[in-house]
Formats: structure tokens, C-alpha cells, sequence
């Protein structure tokens, strides 16, 4: 058994683990956080809300399903959960992909357009609050930099 004391070889120093440690406890924090108030005045999750965004930000208010799980960084399953949920309360619609019978897209419809119009200004507020007010321009300029560094932004963000 290795004693507490000794260094193990490559070990993150405590400045690395500090940041790793810092970044995944403040993301599981925010996304907690932040999905419980979108479920508590809008009734849709923190992922529902992404799709609905998603949607709303791309011409015509649709995207392939393939397109929006990469866009969310969730599988295909996961995606499809989620849009199906929508689709179940009139939010989105699916519709077959015309190009290629197996593709399916998913649309935003005018009740989950308004949903999200009526939910945006207090997610922004929520955002502000539990993050960005934390810093200064100059810092937020900075963040987005280091996020940008590590995983450039897509097209469509």
C-alpha cells in the first residue's frame, strides 16, 4: 500500500487540481443550480431549454437531429429523449429528413418559440448572477479566450 506521503509520478501539482477540481464542481453547481430555476418557473430542464435555444438560433428553427446532439455534446439517445419529451408538449416537432429517409429534424414550433421568449430574460438574469457578475470584462474576456482555446467555438454558436 503506498503511504499518503509519497509523490506519485506525474501528479497534478496542487495549482492543476485546484483548476480541474474548481471547474467541475462550479459546472455541476451551475448546471444544478440553473436547471432547478428553469424547472421551478418554466417547467422544462436545463437540456430542454439548450434544444429550444438551439432551435430558435438557426434559420427556419430546425436542425437535424445528428446536428443538434453534437451541437449539445449529448448522444444520439440523449438528444432523442429530449426533443421527444418537447414534441410530447407541442415545443418542437420531429420530422423526417427528406434528403435521406432515415435523417430526422427537429423544429421549433410557435408554443415552444413563446415558451422560450417568456423563460430567456430570467435564464440570462440567473446566468448573470450565479456567474458573470463574479467577474470583470476584462476577466470575461479572458474566460472566453481559455474556453475558446480549449474548445473552439462551432458555426452555429
Amino acid at each position: 500500500m503506498m503511504q499518503a506521503s509519497r509523490t506519485i509520478a506525474g501528479a497534478l501539482t496542487p495549482a492543476e487540481l485546484a483548476a480541474w477540481r474548481g471547474l467541475l464542481r462550479l459546472h455541476a453547481r451551475l448546471v444544478r443550480e440553473l436547471d432547478l430555476a428553469l424547472q421551478a418557473r418554466e417547467g422544462i430542464t436545463l437540456s430542454e431549454y439548450e434544444v429550444l435555444i438551439h432551435l430558435a438560433d438557426t434559420p427556419g428553427g430546425r436542425m437535424r437531429m445528428t446536428e443538434l446532439a453534437a451541437a449539445l455534446v449529448v448522444t444520439q439517445s440523449g438528444v432523442t429523449r429530449i426533443v421527444d419529451r418537447l414534441a410530447r408538449d407541442g415545443l418542437v416537432v420531429r420530422e423526417r429528413c427528406e434528403e435521406d429517409r432515415r435523417g430526422w429534424y427537429a423544429t421549433i414550433t410557435a408554443a415552444g418559440l413563446t415558451l422560450l421568449e417568456r423563460a430567456r430574460p430570467a435564464h440570462r438574469d440567473d446566468v448573470r448572477e450565479r456567474f458573470l457578475r463574479h467577474f470583470t470584462p476584462r476577466e470575461l474576456e479572458l474566460l472566453g479566450g481559455f474556453w475558446e482555446r480549449l474548445e473552439p467555438a462551432q458555426p452555429q454558436d
